[in-house]
């Protein structure tokens, strides 16, 4: 059997010339944030544009590259990625209320005073190898240069806090608030934005109350004065294209009289996906020696080490490992059905793993070294975690085939109905 998936081992520009032009449907990947981090020499800068302009010659025209990058040097790599040739389309914030503050903290008279924020937010860079023709040529030529808007829509259904188990992060209905209504439903739910949070409880707390959304609100004007809408913003309805009467998409999109504004509940609908859980990261590693985990973009950060008797190792000792949920998502958002995409900056292979869930073809590169040359062991680790989501998605499926085939026999030797 051939497998959906091939693994590089080797620097990821060279291996890169060795892909055909034109062959890859999305490229999905958490590169070096060139913020030095824990000192490694791996990570003083960000991706080259050379690196860029090889991941834009191996794209099919249109398709799609997301990056995640670090805060402070974001800038960096979206502008190097725009040098390599690519459009720049969009950012999608990925907020989450784990991270760990990492400032210096000054005494005497300046005590109280620190050197840096707590760490709330990656961004993502959404950017787009140039189309050829309009979008609707390129889809039909290429599959790509599209977003998949229905595959990522978010459920517009009241739900309570989950972890997205099922690949697809979905919005947080505040317990506490009570079920809400979604304006101008969708069969599918929301359109999807450009912002994932982690559905953290610190999280939502950023995010003001809105009841102030109700539809029932005058439509006068002069009644709106007093009316409070998210504080200054009293401006009535009366005179827009849909106060009165339905309208077919004179504002941009269809609605019903009234039913501009029926959500209740915090800002915070949008998707949610929470930071790597132990299970996530060590799932189908069982075989791999335990090391030290230094640092980690889950549930193991620095501070969760300090308390004692928690376990200091891993057999995934990667030190930035993104949630599958997350990868899946994104690769979902970019890749066409059944497409080939790309990671050339691998890691622990979470964006593989997410690439066996979905059903996608997924070409994975890993330089595994350290600085002087020694193996890390992240290959071993991509290719154990790959292989145990693939392993667990046909298994899943060869059982629902099974089941379907008992069920049609069932039905064949039922008695017809008198």
């Amino acid at each position: 059997m051939t497998l959906p998936y091939t693994l590089h081992l080797g620097d990821c520009l060279e291996v890169l010339r060795t892909i055909p032009d034109n062959t890859i449907d999305s490229v999905v990947t958490d590169p070096p944030y060139g913020l030095a981090f824990m000192g490694k020499r791996w990570d003083y800068d960000v991706p080259s544009v050379e690196v860029w302009a090889e991941c834009l010659r191996v794209l099919k025209p249109g398709g799609h590259l997301l990056a995640f990058a670090g805060t402070r040097t974001q800038h960096r790599m979206a502008c190097r990625i725009e040098d390599a040739g690519f459009e720049l389309r969009d950012m999608i914030a990925w907020v989450y209320g784990s991270g760990f503050p990492k400032s210096k903290n000054l005494d005497g008279d300046w005590k109280g005073w620190g050197t840096a924020l707590k760490p709330a937010l990656e961004p993502i860079t959404v950017a787009r190898k140039p189309l050829a023709g309009t979008v609707a040529q390129n889809v039909l030529a290429h599959g790509t240069g599209a977003l998949n808007i229905d595959a990522c829509r978010i459920p517009s259904e009241p739900m309570a806090r989950n972890t997205g188990a099922g690949g697809l992060p979905r919005r947080r209905e505040d317990e506490k608030r009570g079920p809400g209504v979604v304006s101008q439903p969708h069969a599918d739910g929301r359109w999807p934005a450009n912002l994932i949070h982690d559905g953290s409880d610190e999280v939502l707390a950023a995010f003001p109350d809105a009841p102030g959304q109700l539809a029932d609100a005058s439509l006068n004007t002069e009644q709106r004065k007093t009316q409070n809408v998210y504080g200054a913003m009293r401006r009535g309805r009366e005179g827009e294209a849909s106060a009165n009467s339905a309208n077919g998409g004179v504002v941009g999109f269809s609605m019903r009289p009234g039913a501009r504004r029926l959500d209740v509940g915090s800002a915070a609908r949008f998707f949610y996906c929470a930071k790597t859980s132990r299970r996530d990261r060590n799932e189908g590693c069982e075989e791999i020696e335990r090391r030290p985990l230094h640092w980690s973009s889950g549930d193991q950060n620095p501070g969760s080490f300090q308390s004692e008797g928690t376990d200091k190792t891993s057999q995934n000792h990667h030190p930035t490992v993104k949630p599958t949920d997350l990868m899946a998502y994104l690769l979902r958002l970019v890749t066409p059905p059944g497409g080939l995409t790309l990671d050339p900056f691998m890691g622990s292979g979470s964006t593989g793993k997410a690439a066996m869930r979905e059903g996608f073809r997924f070409i994975g590169i890993e330089r595994d070294q350290d600085e002087n040359g020694q193996p890390l062991g992240y290959l071993a680790i991509a290719e154990a975690r790959i292989a145990h989501e693939l392993k667990r998605v046909t298994t899943a499926a060869a059982e629902a085939a099974k089941g379907a085939a008992q069920l049609d026999i069932f039905n064949d030797t039922k008695e017809p109905a008198a």
